[in-house]
């Protein structure tokens, strides 16, 4: 089918305004299919695609899906940040929070025009950290291809998933490397790196170079078992990894930048936050966004 009013919005740009991840957005239609939706991507020429329901939930959130041109996703974090900034840009409004639902959780937004676009944050909620096993840490650094030299001398790879417990999303693996060149050296071979995730439920992988002092982190996210080899900015993984270096530091509370997309000639930036609670480690997402048209 034809979908009418798709707007596309580059989201996470960076703090310069350029770069982002185009994202498509639109109105969720109650006669569409799946299959409808996973096409929504592909014609906008995105590599993924944000669907607004009417209504709210009892709980009071506006439904939003999300979708790649394989899956429907169970949360989309640089998806949020545009699904937003749509909905601040069809008002008049200078900001707007809000509540979304999306994989069977509510949770609060922030919209707010800058002259730079459209700044969005979200509560991502607790996320669940834990080590990887063995042969789970081994197939997946084998089919990213690092060699002996890029591991990060000091941190270590872990599983995180966002929004745990009740309404988990996925789980991904972050994968420290050494410094950015190492970074931009990996090659996954996507055939492996898919039969991993797949084996072991993961969503992808975070390979991630750790802020330092002033200066922003850098990362690449692949996720090729839902059809997203290489994604231009993976928010939901920023505010993981953001849990993760809380939780190694011991410290009451961070704040991170981590700038993405390079590798793809697309430059991205997310902002996260980290603070420790009575029920474990909670964040807050953040990212600029600019739309580009049909609002």
């Amino acid at each position: 089918m034809s979908w009418p009013g798709v707007t596309v919005v580059d989201a996470c740009v960076r703090r310069d305004g350029r770069g982002g991840s185009p994202t498509a957005v639109a109105d969720d239609d109650p006669a569409a299919t799946n299959a409808d939706r996973r096409a929504v991507a592909a014609a906008a020429g995105t590599s993924h695609a944000a669907f607004l329901g009417p209504g709210r939930t009892p709980d009071g959130g506006r439904p939003v899906r999300f979708f790649t041109a394989t899956a429907e996703l169970s949360g989309c974090g640089h998806g949020t940040v545009a699904a937003q900034a749509v909905r601040l840009a069809r008002t008049a409004l200078g900001e707007l929070n809000d509540r979304q639902h999306t994989g069977g959780r509510t949770f609060d937004t922030v919209a707010i025009r800058r002259p730079a676009g459209i700044e969005v944050w979200f509560d991502q909620g607790l996320v669940a950290l834990r080590h990887p096993a063995p042969d789970e840490r081994a197939a997946v650094v084998a089919a990213l291809g690092l060699t002996a030299d890029d591991p990060h001398p000091t941190d270590a790879p872990r599983i995180a998933a966002p929004g745990a417990p009740g309404a988990p999303g996925a789980p991904r693996m972050l994968v420290p490397v050494r410094d950015r060149s190492a970074l931009l050296r990996v090659c996954p071979h996507p055939g492996r790196l898919t039969a991993a995730c797949l084996r072991y439920g993961l969503l992808g992988c975070f390979v991630y170079v750790p802020p330092v002092g002033d200066r922003p982190g850098a990362a690449r996210m692949f996720a090729p078992a839902i059809g997203v080899h290489e994604d231009v900015a993976n928010a939901n993984s920023t505010g993981c990894l953001a849990a993760h270096l809380l939780d190694t530091t011991g410290a009451q509370a961070v704040a991170i930048e981590v700038e993405q997309g390079d590798a793809l000639g697309r430059p991205a930036g997310v902002l996260a936050s980290a603070r420790r609670g009575p029920t474990g480690i909670t964040t807050r997402v953040g990212g600029l966004a600019v739309v580009r048209d049909g609002h």
